[in-house]
Order: structure tokens, then C-alpha cells, then sequence
């Protein structure tokens, strides 16, 4: 029912999965605009715009039979998809992009369209960006995990396991005492992981505007465990034009507050978890290559334990 012709890859989609893929990416890339052509069939659908891409993701907005605008999005199943299908099926719209269908194999999905060209960046008032995140935030995470699901109990015993490994990495010693900072946090936590439904990457950028709600999240890598682990994308949104710009010790404790008083959370609780995510992301850094903290972690941890 496509009234545009083949669907073309942009490159950088391409590159991305080659780089995170390899061999098995590139297979995928080149059998997607035949899989785009299905879909389109199959739901007959209506081309209706520009190709979209994200690093992971392709994106056609189209028209469905009845002239509802909507997008549909392909990625290649992995564990991330299939959680993300877990996800949207679970909230159901609730703060959320809606699924309007989808097909677990392929893991190809038909979504509501929302604004792409209005994200929650589009906000310069800060406190009443993070305002609008943190009752969105609020919504989702009261939602009890399904099954199906990671753990964040399973991730933080995974953690844990390396960080002697990764603390060897590391080329300054205060980095060094930093992360085993972070991983004794993590550690006293351990026993309670939580079980809500998390977002695990709701920013800025990750919310856009919409017709049925003034704003509503997008993009979810859904994950069981405790909110206070959902609040570091948050709080490291628009890090060098907001945060850096207007002293990122006072913008943290100031988002920081602002999460925790909206979700309810327990503050001791919420640092810890915050530290364990910002210990996530430099194990995945430092499996990467590098050999320094980043800056910005640096900055959070300052920021949540010197009050």
C-alpha cells in the first residue's frame, strides 16, 4: 500500500549495526527494506513521510486504512525489543507512546505518532521540564513488573562481579576509590532490588509531544526493580548546555529533589540506586577502553553526597 517507492537505510543506521552487530547487523540491514515492505502490506499501511532512524531503530511515519497517523518502527529482536514489547503492552498508553500492534517475531511494532520535532528539550525552563518528566516518571514506575523482565537484582549481582576487575582499569586513584564507592552502595542495597516497572532511559529526549496528552515517553528498555535506579538519565539530561552552564552541583540537588518528591521515594535509597546506575554506566565504559570516570559522574556524586 506504500506510495513511495522501496524504503532506503540511512547510513548511519547502517554503520550502527554493523559496529554493534557485525556480520549478523549487516545481514539484518540488507533484508530491511523488504521487511519494511511487508509490514507496510501486511498492516496496509501508508507511507506518509521521511525515513527516520535511531541507533538501533527504523522509523516510518505512515497512515493506517482508517487515515489514523501512526509509526512504524523495525528494529531486530534481541532482548531489549522483546522487553520493550513487554513494556508498552503493560502500561497500555499510560504516559506512554501506545502500541497499536505488533509482531513479537520480528519485533516490528505500530505505534501512535507523537511530535518528533518537539522533545521535552524543547522546555527551557528547567524546573518545569523536569516537572513534566518526574510526573511521567511518577506513572510509569507505579506500574508492578510483569514477568518476562530483567531483574535489577540479576544486574546488580552482575555489577558487582566486576567491579575488581574493572577497579584495575582505572589509571587515577581516586577514580579507583570512586567506583568501589559506588559499588558498596550498590552492595547494601542489594537485598532489595525493587519491583516496579522501569523506563531505565526516561530524558529529555526520550519525551515528546503529543495529541491525546501534552507529553508522553517514548523508547523504554523496561526493567523490574527500584525507581531510585531510574533517575540518572534525568538528572544527566542537557548535561553541557543546562547543567554545565548554570553549576552542575546546584541543578543536580535540584532535579534530584524535585524526582524524589514527585515518585515519593526514599532519598538514602534514591542515592544509592543512583550511584549503582552511575557504576553501570562506567563498567560499560571502561569495558569499552576507557580508563577514566566521567566527568559527569564525577559531578553527580558530588552533587548527592555533599549536602
Amino acid at each position: 500500500m506504500s506510495t513511495l517507492g522501496a524504503v532506503e537505510v540511512p547510513q548511519s543506521l547502517a554503520l550502527s549495526y554493523a559496529r554493534g552487530f557485525g556480520e549478523e547487523g549487516r545481514a539484518w540491514i540488507a533484508g530491511l527494506p523488504a521487511l519494511a515492505a511487508e509490514f507496510l502490506d501486511r498492516w496496509e499501511l501508508k507511507r506518509d513521510g521521511a525515513v527516520g532512524a535511531g541507533e538501533a531503530s527504523l522509523v516510518l511515519p505512515v497512515l493506517r486504512r482508517n487515515g489514523t497517523r501512526a509509526v512504524l518502527k523495525l528494529q531486530m529482536p534481541r532482548e531489549e525489543t522483546t522487553a520493550a514489547l513487554i513494556g508498552l503492552r503493560t502500561w497500555n498508553g499510560d504516559g506512554m507512546v501506545r502500541l497499536l500492534d505488533h509482531d513479537p517475531e520480528t519485533s516490528t511494532m505500530l505505534l501512535e505518532r507523537l511530535n518528533a520535532a518537539r522533545t521535552l528539550t524543547s522546555v527551557e525552563d528547567d524546573d518545569a521540564a523536569m516537572g513534566i518528566l518526574a510526573e511521567l516518571q511518577a506513572r510509569l514506575v507505579r506500574v508492578p513488573a510483569p514477568q518476562g523482565l530483567r531483574s535489577l537484582g540479576d544486574i546488580t549481582a552482575e555489577m558487582l562481579e566486576k567491579v575488581p576487575t574493572a577497579v584495575e582499569a582505572l589509571a587515577d586513584r581516586a577514580d579507583r576509590q570512586l567506583l568501589r564507592g559506588w559499588a558498596s552502595a550498590v552492595a547494601e542495597l542489594a537485598d532489595e532490588p525493587g519491583d516496579r516497572m522501569l523506563h531505565w532511559d526516561l530524558h529529555y529526549d526520550n519525551v515528546l509531544a503529543a495529541q491525546r496528552e501534552p507529553w508522553l515517553a517514548i523508547d523504554p528498555e523496561p526493567l523490574a526493580g527500584d525507581p531510585g535506579f531510574d533517575l540518572w538519565p534525568a538528572l544527566d539530561s542537557r548535561w553541557d548546555d543546562v547543567v554545565m552552564k548554570n553549576g552542575a552541583l546546584r541543578v543536580v540537588r535540584r532535579r534530584f529533589d524535585l524526582l524524589t518528591e514527585v515518585l515519593g521515594l526514599d532519598r538514602a535509597r534514591a542515592i544509592g540506586w543512583t550511584l549503582g546506575r552511575l557504576l553501570q554506566n562506567s563498567l560499560w565504559d571502561i569495558e569499552d577502553g576507557e580508563t577514566t570516570l566521567a566527568s559527569s559522574s564525577i559531578a553527580i556524586t558530588k552533587s548527592l553526597l555533599n549536602r
